[in-house]
């Protein structure tokens, strides 16, 4: 993919996020692109292939959202920056002649995803490549429901390999100032320390804690330790907020 894009821009800087999301695993690399994306300049391409449709009828898309453009499978991967920025252009990859041919049913990051981005970085205008759409896929919303009683319902959105994990629940919905009296409760455990970084110095009895990572999202970690063993978390799992209304 490397080579398809200095063929067509030797000029190119090419930076990797990661190689290690899990195969096949489009909501790991939704996150990993959620969390890093605005660490970028305004104009910067992102290719992003976890693409276990490959080959298939999925649509290719180049999405213009939040200054930046995505370029990818249509298999919801960048459903969340859009989700966010709540502004965003979809084109369906139709032109071929910004393709790399013969154009392989098994690589579509080298022959489709790639070349695209490297046109679109010497300046080819995004209507170049085909028509606009509305109906991309989209993953399960981030949106955390109220309920009733005064709870929120949140979800683990991701559990990255320390075993820490990354709730939907933002300072939106529960800030430094309400950390007192908080209870968050998943799997039938409840987890009453709320720390601003790992080794803080408090509450040592409480083996889980909580505390916003990098990406905004409040997590649940253990020190030196897997909180996600612990609590026998999976992704998609129900997440509910309590908050003291006394503080």
């Amino acid at each position: 993919m490397k080579g398809a894009i200095l063929s067509i821009n030797p000029y190119a800087q090419i930076v990797d996020i990661t190689h290690d999301i899990p195969p096949q695993d489009i909501q790991a690399g939704a996150f990993n692109l959620l969390a890093s994306y605005t660490a970028f300049p305004s104009g910067t391409i992102h290719v992003a292939v976890v693409d276990p449709g490959v080959g298939s009828q999925r649509k290719p898309l180049l999405i213009e959202c939040g200054g930046q453009f995505f370029v990818g499978p249509d298999n919801g991967i960048f459903s969340w920056i859009c989700e966010r920025e709540e502004k965003a252009r979809a084109v369906h990859l139709e032109n071929e002649k910004f393709f790399r041919h013969p154009v392989s049913p098994t690589f579509n990051g080298r022959d489709i995803f790639a070349p695209v981005a490297a046109a679109l970085s010497n300046g080819v205008a995004v209507q170049e490549f085909g028509d606009l759409v509305s109906d991309y896929v989209r993953l399960e919303s981030l949106a955390v429901k109220t309920r009733a009683e005064g709870q929120r319902e949140a979800r683990i959105i991701h559990i990255d390999r320390f075993g820490n994990c990354v709730t939907s629940l933002t300072r939106d919905h529960v800030s430094d100032a309400s950390f007192k009296g908080a209870k968050l409760s998943l799997n039938g455990r409840d987890v009453l320390s709320f720390r601003h970084f790992f080794a803080e110095p408090v509450d040592p009895q409480n083996e889980l804690f909580c505390l916003f990572g990098s990406a905004g999202f409040l997590e649940i970690a253990a020190q030196n330790s897997s909180a996600a063993s612990i609590l026998e978390a999976r992704r998609g799992q129900p997440v509910l907020l309590a908050l003291d209304r006394g503080n």
